[in-house]
């Protein structure tokens, strides 16, 4: 697959709620904290979910406790499930349908998350051979997004993810080497897969193709460092600041990551990254 096509399949990846039955106020499991005002059992509606499949109070969640919910993002999991899965049935007028419904939709979104990682991988300069391998796995995973319910539920997800997250792996490695030595003309970033950098001091910090996957960010200050070509792929990055740094060229990216810190005018992010409404609002 060409890199523009590759990059179109990335970009397009978004929710669209008015096409969702509400399925991530339903399907998940929710556990009270400073994210979430209330427990709620998955597969069971959220008291602020209307008949419209809409929140009653969509405009203030963050005021209402609710932060964990302006972060979430399905990437078109929801919609796809809703409109394609159930053919447009939706789990009210359609009660028979429900339990399948919000097990479907979890293992979508995880599909869905892997074509974007797949998608995103295809878009950088790399080699014939890990094109072809990462076009080959990309195309399973669209092929498995159009299966039935009980394919879906029946599905190895963690054995459709091995291979895939090798592969991620190696393009990671080929891309922040490339980087490093063509354009950076530095020495490559350090492995930090993992690492807690839980509140960490890390501003102005020069990360340029560090290794971040699953590292410990939470409440990090990162402001104004600078951290194009690091692999984030399972970073937590709640509250970390991220205020002036320089994500334009991050590797893996998520937009539910974005939203879960701190952000403003000056934070560069990688295209198919949008700023969250909140930053407006914060200081």
């Amino acid at each position: 697959m060409e890199s523009k096509a590759a990059e179109n399949i990335r970009g397009n990846l978004k929710a669209d709620c008015t096409k969702c039955f509400g399925l991530c106020c339903t399907a998940l499991n929710i556990v009270a904290s400073s994210d979430f005002a209330m427990n709620k059992p998955a597969e069971t509606p959220c008291s602020n979910l209307q008949k419209d499949f809409r929140c009653k109070i969509h405009k203030n969640l963050r005021a209402e406790g609710f932060k964990g919910c302006t972060v979430f993002d399905c990437l078109g999991a929801g919609q796809k499930v809703s409109q394609h899965t159930f053919d447009g049935q939706n789990w009210q007028d359609y009660p028979e349908v429900s339990q399948k419904m919000f097990r479907v939709f979890p293992i979508m979104q995880q599909l869905y998350e892997m074509i974007a990682f797949v998608a995103e991988a295809l878009t950088y300069p790399i080699s014939h051979s890990m094109r072809n391998q990462l076009d080959k796995q990309l195309g399973k995973l669209q092929s498995l997004t159009n299966m039935d319910a009980d394919y879906l539920l029946a599905l190895d997800i963690i054995g459709c993810r091995q291979p895939i997250n090798e592969l991620l792996l190696e393009t990671s490695e080929y891309i922040r080497s490339e980087l490093s030595s063509n354009v950076f003309k530095i020495k490559k970033g350090k492995q930090c897969r993992g690492i807690d950098w839980v509140g960490k001091n890390l501003k102005g910090k020069d990360l340029r193709t560090t290794d971040l996957r699953g590292a410990y960010l939470i409440a990090a200050n990162l402001q104004d460092s600078d951290l194009r070509g690091a692999d984030f792929i399972g970073a937590d990055l709640r509250d970390a600041n991220l205020r002036g740094a320089n994500l334009s060229t991050a590797m893996f990216l998520t937009q539910m990551q974005i939203n879960s810190a701190h952000g403003d005018n000056r934070t560069k992010l990688p295209a198919h990254i949008q700023s969250p409404l909140h930053w407006l609002s914060e200081k």
